[in-house]
């Protein structure tokens, strides 16, 4: 699979994009946190922030990511995001701390338009029977910087501060920019839809993927598991200080065992991905993180939290392989950006209403109730998918 041209530079870009928005997102939390006393709120901004335009913008990048050329679109995309950190960091040296959500906010906006692109290189230029092993290899990469990141990240603010973490977030996007333009020339492509408008390609994109009774499934599954999912992302720092009783500094290290098991994972999944069914792993992985999530909301003991962690680390992957090989499987090259960008935001977006809602239920519940919800819905979620769709998902 990495002998694939393609394969390998968009792996390879990713590798920094990936390290720049660690780098980023834990100088931003450790810098926020500190600045406002651990407050809830602009903790649950801060995800709002990263993950807001995923639901706003997902479905508007995916149809231009079916108009416009893959490879430019993913290097002007990383290319703007570098500026973007360059300009936040002018905004902060004037003292205006809130620019860090709005350089967030930004840069995650532009990913929407690389994202599909790249799903849509991996469909033209990857053999079917490799799909599901390259899925398994981009969340394996994830998984690594699930690891490295938090301790990365960490180091970099606390050694050398907000203003250094952000240069650094500058570089490396413009380094992904650099490696995605040394990819060949953008194939011309015959296109029935080329001069048709923007909201008719965006509709029949609607359409297509309504019509599709996988497709359909996923989406609504999707936008279950999403909220749920929402509830508990920005609570991980409370987990730390209010569970288990220890510093915010300790929550590097959950992510770490974490991203840990997710490598174990991932690397299992590349083995299996020939063998096991992608809507199974799918499946699977959702259930036992269910109970996975629960027994974290529940526990005081550090053991048993890292125990929890390492076993839904070890499923993540099936969960991430599968969702993006199912879309791929499913959807038409001339439609990939716009299904991308239409069910990913349902799921992305429903994330966002639960992220902005779990700073208030801890609020007025309590930690456990929220990741035992959490868990219900996720399970909840499960069964909605398997009973609306679950042969046509498998095909």
């Amino acid at each position: 699979m990495f002998s694939n041209r393609y394969v390998r530079t968009i792996i390879c870009s990713r590798v920094l994009l990936h390290l720049g928005i660690w780098i980023r997102n834990y100088a931003v939390l450790l810098y926020v946190t500190d600045l406002t006393s651990n407050n809830p709120i602009y903790v649950s901004l801060i995800s709002v922030a990263e993950f807001a335009p995923i639901f706003l913008f997902a479905l508007i990048g995916g149809t231009l990511a079916d108009r416009w050329r893959p490879k430019r679109t993913m290097a002007g995309s990383d290319l703007l995001s570098a500026i973007s950190a360059v300009a936040v960091l002018l905004a902060l040296m004037n003292g205006g701390w809130t620019a860090l959500l709005i350089g967030s906010f930004i840069s995650a906006s532009l990913s929407q338009f690389s994202q599909p692109s790249a799903m849509k290189l991996y469909k033209r230029h990857v053999p079917p029977e490799q799909l599901q092993g390259v899925m398994a290899m981009s969340q394996t990469l994830v998984a690594i910087f699930m690891v490295l990141g938090p301790v990365i990240g960490t180091l970099v603010y606390l050694k050398l501060g907000i203003h250094v973490s952000l240069i650094m977030t500058a570089v490396l996007f413009l380094g992904s920019s650099f490696i995605l333009a040394t990819l060949p020339r953008d194939t011309e492509e015959s296109n029935t839809e080329t001069n048709s408008s923007f909201m008719k390609e965006l509709t029949a994109g609607l359409r297509y993927v309504w019509s599709n009774t996988a497709l359909r499934a996923l989406c609504l599954g999707f936008a279950v598991v999403g909220f749920a999912s929402g509830l508990t992302q920005p609570l991980q720092i409370f987990i730390v200080v209010e569970q288990l009783g220890q510093d915010t500094a300790f929550l590097q290290w959950l992510v770490m065992t974490n991203g840990a098991a997710m490598l174990i994972g991932g690397i299992a999944l590349m083995r299996l991905a020939k063998k096991a069914k992608p809507q199974l792993l799918f499946i699977t992985g959702l259930l036992i993180t269910a109970v996975c999530t629960i027994g974290i909301g529940a526990s005081t003991f550090i053991w048993l939290t890292i125990v929890l962690l390492i076993i839904s680390g070890l499923v993540y992957p099936s969960i991430q392989g599968g969702i993006q090989t199912l879309i791929v499987q499913n959807t038409e090259l001339a439609y990939m950006g716009r299904v991308s960008g239409a069910i990913m935001p349902v799921f992305m977006g429903m994330m966002v209403i639960g992220m902005f809602l779990s700073g208030y239920l801890k609020e007025t519940w309590s930690l456990l109730a929220v990741y035992a919800l959490s868990g219900v819905i996720i399970i909840a979620g499960t069964f909605l998918l398997l009973r609306l769709g679950g042969r046509e998902v498998s095909r």
